[in-house]
């Protein structure tokens, strides 16, 4: 099975502050299923365009903001359409994306008011491929489908 994850979370230090993210558990269940499966790298921000480091942003009904008032919309909407195509090229049934995030959180993004504050929602990129039939989890959710990738045939 093709599987998208974000690039932060295989190690590339692609995130808005230049950094990677570490994830012992994430580590260990690549690991175990890197010999069946095959997991794609996205980062929707900066294939739209967006530079690393960058300004933090966040949703703002549809829109996506900066910490200093840019309208980044038009660049998340990009990188999201990239990973889309992606989905379909590699024929991706799911999607492994970085918790929270404007672009990928899933179930709970920040509100908008950079002030930490969490609201139910999903990133514009976890919402395109959610839009497409791609189940998408978090990095914190990797149980979900433990059973599936046991189970593939």
């Amino acid at each position: 099975m093709n599987i998208l994850i974000s690039r932060c979370l295989l190690g590339f230090p692609c995130r808005y502050d230049g950094k990677s993210t570490d994830n012992e558990r994430l580590d260990l269940f690549m690991a175990k299923y890197k010999e069946k499966h095959n997991f794609i790298g996205v980062c929707p921000e900066v294939e739209g365009g967006l530079p690393i480091p960058r300004a933090k942003s966040e949703r703002v009904g549809d829109k996506v903001m900066s910490e200093y008032g840019e309208d980044n919309t038009e660049a998340f909407e990009a990188g999201a359409n990239i990973a889309v195509k992606k989905a379909i090229k590699y024929n991706a049934q799911v999607a492994i994306l970085k918790s929270k995030s404007p672009s990928c959180g899933t179930g709970i993004i920040y509100d908008g008011t950079f002030t930490s504050k969490l609201i139910p929602g999903n990133g514009v990129t976890s919402q395109k491929l959610s839009d497409i039939g791609v189940y998408v989890i978090t990095e914190e959710d990797l149980d979900k489908i433990e059973y599936l990738l046991d189970n593939e045939d």
